[in-house]
């Protein structure tokens, strides 16, 4: 009987580390196609690497856009997803400063930490790395994942963090800081205006505060997300599905225009609409994803001094960011406003695509 028990004992233990050699995730199939189905559990290949369990993850507006094939780098069977926390499951023989058991946040940005690019900081460009989470190579939308050069893509987690708070540092706060309010040289006393009202123009929103600009005007066509931006320190709010927005950015200005517009939805329109009501002198710092071309009238901006920038976040700022969400003086938790199981992602899709419909900023998925 005891050497049965010891029988099915084993049997069991066999089956358990069977199961884990799987997992599930979200895989994309083509613009429009996409399906939570089991995929190989990801490895250790290079020993700069580190297999991580997810706990929470999120959806990007930048997934909105690979599912529509505005990203044709993404092929037929990525797994998705480029943000999270989570715990490290195993770490290559070269990875020194985390271990197994450690708890951490991914950064949406691989960096190598040796390239030219990541010694100017530039990590968006790393030779051996920059977004290729979810892009490139598998991502985050999953029950685990493979994180490259382990020591500087992840970013250890102090205990008794928020996870929820914390997976909003994986991208659209570097992103909505690093690419609109640096780019666009925020100073204080400026006016400010931030096209798009959705999760990376409200995070523009937030730390563009750092700077204490005179106003911050956010420009939206859905009052919901205004009313919204509003709470987070917008001092005006244009809808410009009923407002003329450059003439009351000029009524605003006294004729001037804005020191900085910020375009946070990556559709021609909204750009042109930026580098319209920008002032001279002044910084048109781009964050949309961009999958069309878009008219850019130097005839009317050649004269006028302006400054446009473009930028993939380098998630050089997470460190300082970190620190200003466990001083409580940033609260990412505002942005969430819908929260799913990690296998429920499809209708997490469908939510966080019907926005305006649905109310939605980000949405947590928890495995």
């Amino acid at each position: 009987m005891e050497t049965l028990e010891i029988v099915k004992v084993e049997n069991k233990a066999i089956e358990e580390k069977a199961l884990v050699k799987n997992m599930k995730a979200l895989v994309y199939h083509g613009p429009g196609k996409k399906s939570w189905e089991e995929k190989p559990k990801p490895t250790i290949i290079k020993s700069t690497d580190a297999v991580v369990k997810i706990f929470k993850t999120t959806i990007c507006g930048t997934d909105l856009h690979i599912m529509k094939g505005d990203v044709p780098e993404v092929t037929d069977g990525r797994i998705i997803g480029h943000e999270g926390v989570g715990v490290i499951e195993e770490v290559g023989n070269a990875v020194s400063n985390f271990k197994k058991g450690d708890h951490v946040l991914i950064s949406c940005i691989t960096s190598c930490g040796k390239c030219d690019y990541c010694k100017k900081g530039m990590y968006s460009h790393c030779e051996d790395g920059g977004w290729i989470l979810g892009h490139l190579i598998d991502g985050t939308q999953a029950e685990y994942v493979r994180i490259p050069h382990a020591d500087n893509s992840l970013y250890p987690i102090p205990a008794g963090a928020d996870e929820e708070a914390l997976v909003m540092l994986s991208d659209i706060l570097p992103t909505g800081f690093e690419c609109g309010v640096l780019n666009g040289q925020v100073k204080p006393g400026d006016t400010v205006a931030i096209v798009g009202s959705g999760p990376i123009g409200l995070a523009a929103l937030l730390t563009a505060q750092f700077y204490s600009p005179a106003e911050i005007i956010m420009i939206d066509p859905d009052d919901n997300r205004l009313n919204i931006a509003k709470t987070f320190g917008a001092t005006k709010t244009i809808n410009n599905s009923t407002e003329d927005v450059i003439e009351k950015i000029k009524s605003l200005t006294n004729g001037r225009g804005v020191d900085t517009a910020i375009e946070a939805v990556g559709i021609p329109a909204t750009f042109e609409l930026c580098t319209a009501i920008v002032g001279p002198g002044g910084h048109v710092a781009n964050i949309g994803v961009h999958g069309k071309s878009v008219i850019l009238h130097l005839e009317t901006l050649w004269s006028q001094n302006i400054t446009i920038t473009t930028r993939l976040v380098d998630t050089v700022t997470t460190p300082m960011l970190l620190k200003t969400v466990q001083s409580k003086k940033l609260d990412p938790n505002k942005l969430i406003t819908h929260r799913f199981r990690l296998d429920q992602v499809i209708e997490a899709y469908d939510t966080f695509a019907n926005a305006a419909k649905e109310k939605a900023l980000k949405v947590i998925l928890t495995n």
